[in-house]
């Protein structure tokens, strides 16, 4: 009796050090993290909330029917000098309800993918929208620059969404703090996604960072290297053959991705969390910029 007695207790054990925390893709998706023009073109009137990210300006000269504005520069603050920083609960859960979007809501993000940067807010909105706990969260992939050269119909009538309260639960298991990756660096995959020259420190710190290099132990994965010339997002097997390659496949390790200020490290989030499902990914909002202000946080240069 006292054998079996103690193999349950084993199994309970295996069990409970195994099951993962809450993730963004836990919650059933009712829509492609990424969706074609073809796709929204479709769907355009089928209960689609589609978010323009561009500038009042460029929204103003024209857009995808029935979608509303909200600039990409207005989901982040800068906060105790820090850059691309999430604002207060009390603020996004004002400027989510202020576009009448619910918990339930599914969302197409609309913006430029004309560069890197670009294509790398629109993560980074996607990821704030996530972290608000809002899960049917979709990219238009190639943006809106696709949808005009494909001649696709717009419009010039402004949209103002019926303002409500959004009291969703925030999900905070896609949130990495310093403290976090301090503690957790030496058994999780860091995952740097700068563009490589600055992942090995040969160019000259931005004006952000104190110095060149990445954070000790981290794996270059460069958000560049997800899109095509074109500014598609690149098929989802060579998405997967890449992770794979650098990252590992999925297990229940956790996944701590980051960049310069947070806004590559969006980009690799979105396709790890939500378009290849690995567990236990979240983004480290501070990036390098946090890290390097600490002459006590480890820093490698010159090494892979």
């Amino acid at each position: 009796m006292t054998r079996y007695y103690c193999m349950s207790l084993m199994i309970i054990s295996i069990l409970a050090f195994t099951t993962k925390p809450i993730q963004a893709n836990d919650f059933q998706r009712k829509i492609d993290p990424i969706v074609s023009t073809e796709w929204l073109a479709a769907n355009l009137n089928k209960g689609i909330k589609i978010i323009d990210l561009r500038s009042s300006d460029d929204y103003a000269t024209g857009h995808i029917t029935s979608s509303v504005n909200s600039p990409a520069d207005g989901w982040w603050v800068t906060r105790d000098n820090l850059l691309l920083e999430l604002p207060e609960e009390e603020d996004l859960r004002a400027k989510i309800g202020e576009l009448g979007i619910n918990a339930a809501s599914r969302i197409v993000l609309v913006n430029t993918a004309e560069n890197d940067f670009d294509r790398a807010q629109t993560a980074r909105v996607a990821w704030t929208l996530i972290y608000a706990g809002i899960a049917n969260v979709a990219i238009l992939d190639g943006g809106y620059n696709r949808w005009i050269a494909e001649g696709r119909v717009l419009s010039k009538e402004s949209v103002t969404p019926q303002i409500a309260v959004y009291n969703g639960p925030f999900n905070q298991s896609v949130l990495a703090s310093k403290n976090f990756v301090s503690s957790h660096m030496f058994y999780s995959r860091i995952i740097d996604s700068r563009i490589p020259e600055d992942f090995f420190g040969v160019t000259t710190p931005p004006e952000f960072t104190e110095k060149s290099g990445h954070i000790a132990g981290a794996v270059n994965l460069p958000a560049p290297w997800a899109f095509t010339s074109d500014g598609l997002y690149k098929d989802r097997d060579t998405i997967a053959a890449m992770a794979r390659g650098v990252v590992g496949w999925p297990s229940y390790r956790k996944n701590i991705v980051y960049c310069g200020v947070g806004g590559f490290a969006a980009t690799w989030w979105y396709l790890l969390s939500e378009v290849l499902s690995y567990p236990n990914t979240s983004l480290y909002d501070g990036s390098i910029q946090e890290w390097t202000l600490d002459p006590r946080a480890p820093v490698q240069k010159y090494t892979w």
